[in-house]
């Protein structure tokens, strides 16, 4: 006889995990299947973002920051540390140790609130059935769900002219793993995780260049702020060749050629020791279904669903980025969550108007709500305030004077309609805008918000003054 649950979780990464949590916090009694399995044989939950994604890139980034710190800025403070040298095997190590903590926890938290994990594949049959194949390849068995939540996840897009061999050429996994730091590094792709990993390598040592197809730098963020952005990392070495199209590559024991064609259409040849594939993911659908389930996919493979993450078939439901949107780990969890109480007969919601973006590089970027370019097109008339790092104490006392708030409000209700940051801490300072706009303040709410002094906070305090032309410590222009 089949085990009955009243929900049924595939896939145990951000959206999958807090969706079975909150289930079970709420009376529901809850199955989660991941098949997730690291290199080293070992089953872990977190997916993607946990083991190989999220978490190890921003320890790797932390560690990376230190080291390069430590080598090149700590002198201005007056601290004299004599040689630096790097053991790559002990931040990776750390890096681990961090991971592991993690998805521990999880497992930890699982346990807590009695939820039953099934280690291995998951696959939607009809009727909210689920079929579990183990891991090892043992008999498969069926599961009833009064409700099954879908949150298989993505995997990287794969690039026919720079086939993975998980060597010379590795997607964004692979590139958290190095063992060695490669001289010349080449990332295809200056998005997100492009820059983020390029970033990592740079400053351990490796000359890193980015190719990226696009002719505008970070084309999906506010150009004012892409455009600093840009000047900064060129001015860290990092090599960013826009309108650069990959046409081929060849590998050997111990190199890769990259051919592409250049911003004029010339062709053009570089050789590294290591190619990076950064060129963005695409959602996790194959074996997730059977055909006879009738489950819609959309023309791009993600899974349809409507406004409460609902598909097509009563009680399936399906979040995180195997859906649209935002191929974001906390955006995945407020689904997660908005689906669980909307399971147990509350009122689930998410706003996506108001989801942070982070890129975790040095200095940070970080935004919510519209940008100039998204304004401008659905003809909304605005106001602007900015506020530079270089006014700000804390900033000075820090040593990270590199950076600008932006403030964009409705020039006629001055609702705050976007903040757009590129500085230290971006991804703190974020938050204070994503609340204000939950509220739907307005930039003179901010405005007269008493921010500590001295703060970066006050770097929005002052963007929001500014919008009305009365910032105190730059002058308004």
């Amino acid at each position: 006889m089949a085990k009955t649950f009243d929900v049924v979780v595939i896939g145990a990464g951000p959206a999958g995990y807090v969706a079975a949590i909150r289930c079970a916090q709420l009376g529901l009694s809850t199955a989660c299947i991941d098949e997730w399995v690291n290199p080293d044989g070992k089953t872990a939950l977190g997916g993607t973002c946990l083991n190989a994604g999220c978490i190890p890139s921003k320890a790797l980034l932390e560690s990376s920051e230190l080291y390069e710190r430590t080598r090149n800025d700590f002198a201005d403070h007056g601290i004299k540390v004599g040689s630096v040298s790097l053991d790559l095997a002990q931040m990776q190590a750390r890096k681990q140790q961090v991971v592991r903590k993690l998805t521990s926890g999880i497992a930890s938290l699982f346990k807590a609130n009695k939820i039953t994990r099934y280690e291995g594949h998951g696959k939607l049959l009809g009727n909210n059935r689920v079929q579990f194949t183990p891991r090892d390849k043992g008999e498969a068995e069926e599961l009833e769900a009064g409700n099954v939540i879908i949150a298989s996840g993505s995997r990287p897009v794969d690039l026919n002219a720079a086939p993975l061999d998980g060597d010379r050429i590795v997607d964004s996994w692979g590139a958290l793993e190095f063992d060695e730091v490669p001289r010349r590094v080449g990332v295809i792709g200056a998005g997100v995780i492009g820059l983020e990993l390029g970033s990592v390598w740079r400053r351990l040592g490796s000359q890193v260049t980015l190719l990226e197809a696009q002719d505008r730098f970070l084309a999906f963020a506010d150009q004012d702020i892409a455009r600093q952005a840009q000047r900064s990392f060129s001015k860290q070495d990092l090599d960013i060749r826009l309108g650069a199209r990959v046409m081929g590559s060849r590998t050997t024991k111990k190199t890769v050629t990259v051919d592409f064609k250049d911003g004029d259409g010339e062709d053009q040849q570089l050789r590294f020791d290591r190619l990076i594939v950064a060129v963005g993911r695409r959602p996790n659908t194959d074996g997730l279904f059977a055909a006879e389930s009738g489950l819609q996919l959309d023309e791009k493979g993600y899974i349809n669903i409507d406004d409460k993450c609902r598909t097509n078939l009563p009680g399936v439901y399906a979040v995180g980025d195997v859906v649209r949107g935002p191929m974001l780990a906390h955006k995945g969890s407020e689904e997660g969550i908005a689906v669980a109480e909307t399971i147990a007969g509350g009122q689930g919601h998410v706003n996506y108007e108001t989801i942070p973006s982070v890129i975790y590089t040095h200095p940070e970027i970080a935004w919510v709500g519209r940008n100039e370019a998204q304004l401008k097109s659905a003809g909304i008339d605005y106001r602007s305030g900015s506020f530079p790092y270089t006014a700000n104490g804390r900033a000075l006392a820090l040593g990270e004077s590199e950076g600008v708030v932006k403030i964009l409000a409705d020039a006629r209700t001055d609702a705050v309609l976007g903040v757009h940051i590129f500085g230290a801490q971006a991804s703190e300072l974020v938050a204070e805008a994503v609340v204000a706009m939950e509220f739907g303040s307005s930039s003179e709410d901010l405005a007269r918000t008493v921010h500590a002094h001295p703060t970066l906070s006050e770097t929005a305090h002052e963007a929001a003054l500014a919008v009305d032309k009365r910032a105190i410590h730059t002058i308004n222009r």
